[in-house]
């Protein structure tokens, strides 16, 4: 079994508040280092092997491009080039890979996966995204709100839409970092009350407009997520009155942002007016997805000692 002292972030309340403003504070760092060319390489030789089960653009190309630009050396895995595809157990994977690399980010189905294989591992494991969770996501995302609007503490995100993997990250941030979510889903697609045990850090709306009102970020994602392309057609027909529009962000603060984790369904979940409009950051979003996994995995594998 893996030493307690390894620390994962299998999901964000792995980590404590002053550890989630460490990471913060290191990705402006990293960020202002990135922009500014400036030579920074605190990872050489380490090496991080990239575990997908789960199709990813914008998951493999930050990993891989800030391990490269941190001096590590990257390693892709997947199941059809490896024995995850042949029924091999996770518990003897993990004890195998975690011998030969330094970090390990894994992107799969069930959350109870990437336990298993944390529990055996040797080295820090990172949530890629799981059904449940989205940790980096949500780090990415509320590191861009800081930058554009300065501390979340005390603001209302809405978050309008599927109750997936997403918004019980953002449920988790919220206590941590004290906000507030509203929370709109179609009825037949509410809050599962295990991952989303009641608290004053959030609120639920039946309508998405009553939850948009005074919010400071509007975010939402694609209303079937990866694992349910089944549901396609129902779920497009059940989330109708969940896109959000111009007219849903008028309820919103004069200044409020809006975010998409992204690929974005013009037309569905968002209006092309809102994702282009002058409201979205989605591409500072997408960006920042790189600077903050930067910080974290220096932070698993250097801690604080860092320049």
């Amino acid at each position: 079994m893996a030493e307690t002292s390894i620390r994962h972030f299998l999901q964000l309340a792995d980590f404590t508040r002053d550890e989630i403003e460490h990471v913060f504070e290191r990705s402006r760092v990293i960020k202002d280092r990135f922009k500014r060319y400036e030579f920074y390489q605190p990872l050489r030789d380490r090496t991080l092997a990239m575990v997908f089960e789960k199709a990813s653009t914008r998951t493999r190309v930050s990993f891989e491009a800030g391990m490269y630009q941190m001096g590590g050396s990257v390693i892709h895995i997947t199941t059809g080039d490896s024995q995850l595809g042949r029924a091999e157990p996770i518990e003897d994977t993990a004890r195998v890979i975690s011998r030969m690399v330094d970090l390990v980010m894994i992107r799969t189905y069930e959350q109870s996966k990437i336990e298993r294989f944390a529990a055996y591992s040797r080295v820090p494991v990172i949530n890629g995204l799981t059904n449940e969770y989205h940790p980096c996501q949500i780090l990415a995302d509320i590191f861009t709100f800081i930058e554009h609007r300065g501390p979340i503490a005390g603001r209302t995100v809405a978050w309008i839409g599927d109750a997936n993997n997403m918004a019980y990250t953002w449920l988790q941030a919220a206590k941590l970092l004290g906000f507030t979510v509203h929370v709109s889903t179609p009825p037949a697609y509410a809050l599962d009350a295990k991952l989303a045990p009641p608290g004053p850090h959030f609120k639920v709306f039946d309508n998405p407009r009553d939850a948009a009102r005074g919010a400071h970020l509007v975010t939402t994602d694609v209303w079937t997520s990866m694992g349910y392309e089944a549901e396609n057609e129902v779920r497009r027909q059940a989330f109708t009155h969940w896109r959000v529009d111009a007219a849903l962000m008028k309820f919103a603060e004069p200044d409020a942002l809006f975010m998409h984790c992204l690929p974005a369904h013009r037309g569905e979940e968002v209006t092309e007016e809102v994702l282009e409009g002058p409201q979205s950051v989605v591409w500072d979003e997408a960006e920042n997805r790189l600077h903050v996994q930067k910080a974290l995995m220096e932070y698993l594998l250097l801690g604080r000692e860092v320049h």
